[in-house]
């Protein structure tokens, strides 16, 4: 298994090879797995109903469970784009730009393994959802 700094000290003609994607494969694999065992934790601890004697250990039980629920459901989308980038492994697309086809990028790849967009293309994305949601 490499290294994040033997990744990145590869040449630029070795990008996605074997060993790379194998090391970005385990990576969301590791996070996969540490999601699922999450939301189970949670799927448990929400269906423990406990009795609580007043309305103010009600409301903070249900403020806790909303909270719960809330992470819960980030987590399963969160894993949709694991899911996806390990698709992406499996076709050979992996680390490469849905808008532009350029590589991604190590680095980029190693901070956020399920980006789909270079730099440049998600800075567009960020300007344009800026000025439509403003």
């Amino acid at each position: 298994m490499l290294t994040p700094a033997e990744l990145l000290s590869m040449p630029e003609t070795a990008y996605m090879n074997a060993g790379q994607l194998a090391f970005f494969k385990t990576l969301l694999l590791t996070e996969l797995e540490t999601l699922q065992a999450n939301m189970q934790l949670t799927s448990v601890h929400l269906h423990e109903q406990q009795e609580t004697p007043g309305p103010a250990d009600r409301a903070t039980q249900e403020e806790t469970h909303g909270l719960e629920l809330r992470a819960r459901e980030r987590e399963r989308k969160h894993i949709k784009t694991i899911q996806s980038a390990l698709l992406r492994i499996t076709t050979g697309q992996y680390g490469y730009c849905e808008e532009t086809g350029e590589s991604i990028g190590l680095a980029r790849l190693i901070a956020r393994p399920t980006t789909k967009l270079c730099l440049e293309a998600q800075e567009r994305h960020e300007r344009r959802e800026r000025q439509f949601n403003h």
